[in-house]
């Protein structure tokens, strides 16, 4: 009997603890492996993942969800999806023909909407964000049309940005896929971006943007406006900049100078 209540107590807490994280903890046994129900769940994870990392990028989905939005298309120098993954060093180029197309200015900011390792994020979520986004910042940043980028990883957008001129860049990217996300978008601010110089140490990341059971839409561009706000004062992104928006008041519309 005693066996049996210690049972049910531990099922209980491991219950509890489940409610607060999308972890697989305390699923029992069925012999020596999981439980079928379990083992299944874990199956489709995995498949959703590799689905996530391998389905194509559609542009058009993320152009119809900004209309009004101007919009630019480009590749980068990875030919195709199997090489993208063999060779991260081809996603952070732009092919030479799409950098050529590229308009040119003098912008403040540029979103690169990226399909990094999961083009589903990037279709769910990456458009809300855009627009999340720039409803925040005040009416005199200059925003550089959005640039839609196929086979990209995060240093892609420094090839962009000195393409375009843009003097800061938010690259939306999708993360890679694992077994409880596989939807998980990531924001990454870069200011005075360098193609082959700027480091991952240069760039301020946001990650696990994925309403409900991630950060919001509004958490986020909310966290990326202070943070863009003051990348403008202190000029420089990374390591020399801490997000503080937890402790300040609402934030303000993000001014660029």
């Amino acid at each position: 009997m005693s066996e049996l209540v210690a049972h049910a107590e531990d099922s209980a807490l491991w219950s509890t603890l489940r409610r607060h994280t999308q972890a697989r903890i305390g699923l029992g046994r069925a012999g020596s492996g999981l439980p079928t129900r379990h083992r299944l769940e874990l199956q489709a994870a995995h498949a959703a993942a590799r689905d996530a990392v391998h389905s194509p990028f559609d542009p058009d989905t993320v152009a119809a969800a900004l209309t009004g939005t101007p919009t630019v298309r480009v590749r980068s120098a990875a030919p195709d999806r199997l090489t993208y993954l063999q060779r991260p060093d081809l996603g952070r180029r732009l092919d030479a023909t799409d950098r050529a197309h590229l308009p040119s200015g003098e912008w403040d900011l540029v979103f690169v909407v990226a399909d990094g390792l999961s083009s589903r994020a990037v279709h769910e979520h990456a458009a809300a964000m855009v627009r999340a986004t720039t409803a925040r910042l005040s009416a005199d940043i200059r925003v550089a049309p959005v640039v839609l980028a196929e086979q990209a990883r995060v240093a892609l957008g420094d090839d962009v940005a000195h393409a375009m001129g843009a003097a800061m860049v938010v690259v939306l990217v999708g993360e890679r896929p694992g077994m409880s996300a596989a939807d998980s978008l990531g924001a990454y601010l870069t200011y005075g971006p360098k193609p082959g110089v700027t480091t991952d140490a240069d760039r301020n990341c946001l990650s696990n943007i994925r309403p409900p059971l991630g950060l919001t839409y509004d958490t986020a561009a909310a966290k990326l406006a202070a943070l863009m706000g003051r990348a403008w004062e202190l000029g420089l992104t990374g390591v020399g900049l801490k997000d503080e928006s937890d402790a300040l008041p609402a934030a303000a519309p993000a001014q660029s100078r």
